[in-house]
């Protein structure tokens, strides 16, 4: 029997009509049995010589891993990038690798804008003191009064210099892969180190490489204004986490939000900071965008089994 690996670390397979069709066709769904991410080992030990297609999170799809399996054709990633996936080895085995780019871009945004304006309005801090049995109003900042830097302007980068345009924010942002005609209530800037001088809140809306390895170094955290914030809802990996506690502790920074980290689940020392926000990679999970996103998900797999003659 034909099996689908489902390895997000969940996934509302009852619920979902598709999944539904292909489990009466004879499939077998196997599900992630770990609940968070899975590391390369376990990802091995699950794409069993049986799986045909799978519905995949954020785990390494490695050269290793996939050349390990032998029967596996389609990869529906849910979610947007790609970074998790080694795209060459999949496509000189044939296999097909399939996103779901729209879905999580609203929730992603939000997340975003919520944490800056969490940071900059101290609440997470008065919560936790207030809970305490302190009274201690803290005296935050403006997000009118901001010069947010949007590291990455493509799908996400773009709908959060939106909603930052209604709270008259000024917006730079920075991209290699720049694209004109996505600028225009937004400034371009073309250096990097020009866009780290602007920016007194600089989000990351990028995806993560071997190429920009904690692009987000000591020296680019040195580089930023004394009392900035920094705040990451893309990947892990792109952020030195040690060299961000440093400037943290020392108050170059002010403040840090973070929903992605290199290690997940995360254990460090930024836990021990007030002045950081630490979410559990919960960026697309608003109820709305992850329906959409596991039907999208779901409708891509069923169709490359379709086209490959696997299912009906």
């Amino acid at each position: 029997m034909s099996k689908l690996l489902i390895s997000t670390s969940s996934f509302d397979v009852k619920s979902n009509q598709v999944l539904q069709n292909l489990q009466a066709q004879g499939f077998e769904i196997v599900l992630n049995p770990y609940g968070r991410k899975l590391k390369e080992p376990e990802v091995l030990e699950l794409l069993s010589n049986d799986i045909v297609g799978m519905i995949a999170g954020v785990e390494p799809l490695t050269r290793n891993v996939l050349t390990a399996t032998k029967s596996l054709k389609v990869i529906s990633r849910c979610g947007i990038g790609t970074d998790s996936v080694d795209l060459e080895a999949a496509e000189e085995l044939g296999v097909s690798v399939h996103i779901t780019p729209t879905a999580p871009v609203i929730a992603v945004a939000e997340l975003t804008v919520s944490l800056i304006l969490s940071l900059l309005r101290r609440t997470s801090e008065a919560d936790r003191t207030l809970r305490e049995g302190k009274w201690n109003p803290l005296m935050g900042r403006l997000l009118a009064s901001q010069v947010v830097g949007l590291l990455g302007y493509g799908r996400v980068g773009n709908r959060v210099g939106q909603i930052l345009k209604a709270f008259g924010a000024k917006r730079v942002a920075y991209d290699i892969f720049r694209d004109d005609s996505l600028f225009a209530d937004t400034v371009c800037i073309s250096s990097l180190d020009e866009f780290i001088a602007r920016s007194n809140v600089i989000t990351l809306h990028i995806p993560y490489n071997k190429d920009n390895h904690h692009l987000v170094d000591r020296d680019f955290i040195n580089k930023m204004q004394a009392g900035s914030i920094l705040i990451n809802t893309s990947r892990g990996g792109l952020i030195d986490e040690q060299a961000l506690y440093d400037a943290l502790v020392s108050g170059h920074l002010a403040g840090a939000a973070l929903d992605v980290f290199e290690e997940e689940p995360y254990s460090g020392q930024l836990r021990t900071l007030p002045q950081v926000i630490l979410t559990p990679h919960m960026g697309s999970y608003a109820k709305e965008a992850r329906i959409q996103m596991e039907q999208e998900a779901a409708q891509n797999l069923f169709d490359s089994l379709v086209n490959l003659g696997l299912a009906k």
